[in-house]
């Protein structure tokens, strides 16, 4: 590859509904995006999110980090030491490795997920309903229905109880036309787990994210097989060493929360999703406040995958605006990709002038 030159852009973006989850709330999302430029003005895009109650790393480091690196560099294995450089910011080598990504495949003229292998296409995602009242519950709900979307997300992990009568609610209102998934990033100790786990089957829960905190796994293996099958890790799972460490130890989860600013772009992604495969786990892909930049690039991981099961990638839509188009297809709740080269997403003037 010939001489690249790097370029970078820090931007804030408002978000049109706030939402809250156990661990905060948040109304917009702090971004840096990222530009490979080639001798031949090909470019390539990436973009870190980082969420800084995940991983410690906030978009002041991601743009610390990317700034540290050269702004011109020869390529080839130049770039590939600058990754290992931003090992200890994920979300910054994920910024780096998906443009870099990108550019490889618009050079070939290919879409990444034809460079990587594709196995998949489009895919149902969820919407994320964030920790609210009964009634805000409900109206947000409709709202996403009357969009196409069959697959909802709620955020869960406050007060169990509560949780739990939205959760059944919502099931009483859609009945079986609506997926549920639960979200509890961590929230709940492990007798309020043990409560919402008694549930997960009688309201037809399809999967419980993170149900109580990093260190308190044990909890979910010893409700029973059937529980352990339905449980995402999340916060749980930052990497492949740790992931490996989890199979050879017996896994407390049928599924892995793979997000690329948690492990540090598409191809550690999809090295994850490797080992999921060999261990008969699934993948859910999800993500942070992202453009749809960010949610391509998750997309097409997803879809060179054989252990993809859910999709989670909602988090361009709720940004007031986004500073790239194009991106990926949705219709009636499914994402598919686009046929065009590298991730499909092209920047918008007014913010990379």
């Amino acid at each position: 590859m010939s001489a690249l030159e790097l370029r970078l852009r820090r931007v804030q973006l408002a978000l049109t509904r706030p939402y809250a989850v156990s661990g905060g709330s948040w109304d917009s999302a702090d971004m840096v995006f990222v530009e490979l430029r080639d001798e031949d003005g090909t470019r390539g895009w990436g973009q870190a999110s980082p969420a800084e109650e995940v991983t410690g790393e906030n978009a002041a480091a991601s743009e610390a980090a990317l700034g540290r690196l050269p702004r011109a560099c020869g390529g080839g294995a130049e770039l590939e030491r600058a990754l290992d450089a931003l090992d200890s910011t994920p979300a910054a080598r994920a910024a780096l490795d998906m443009a870099l990504c990108d550019l490889r495949a618009r050079r070939g003229g290919v879409a990444l997920v034809d460079q990587l292998g594709r196995v998949a296409a489009a895919q149902p995602t969820s919407i994320t309903i964030g920790l609210k009242g009964l009634a805000e519950t409900l109206e947000e709900a409709r709202e996403y229905v009357a969009r196409g979307f069959r697959a909802l997300k709620v955020k869960t992990g406050a007060e169990v109880e509560l949780d739990l009568e939205r959760l059944a609610k919502l099931r009483e209102t859609f009945g079986d036309a609506l997926t549920l998934r639960a979200d509890a990033n961590c929230g709940y100790d492990e007798r309020a787990f043990r409560r919402f786990a008694a549930c997960l089957a009688p309201l037809d829960i399809e999967l419980l994210e993170q149900p109580t905190p990093r260190g308190s796994e044990a909890c979910w293996l010893a409700a029973g097989e059937p529980v352990r099958r339905r449980i995402v890790a999340d916060e749980s799972v930052h990497d492949l060493a740790e992931l490996e460490r989890w199979i050879a130890g017996g896994a407390p989860f049928g599924s892995v929360n793979i997000k690329l600013m948690k492990c540090g772009g598409v191809r550690p992604a999809l090295a994850l999703a490797r080992a999921c495969e060999r261990a008969g786990l699934g993948v859910m892909w999800g993500c942070m406040d992202e453009s749809v930049l960010g949610i391509a690039a998750a997309l097409h991981a997803a879809f060179s995958s054989r252990a993809t099961r859910y999709l989670d990638l909602d988090g361009s839509l709720d940004l007031a605006e986004d500073p790239f188009r194009g991106g990926f297809a949705l219709e009636s709740g499914a994402l598919d990709v686009l046929p065009a080269p590298g991730l499909g997403a092209q920047p918008r003037t007014e913010f990379f002038a």
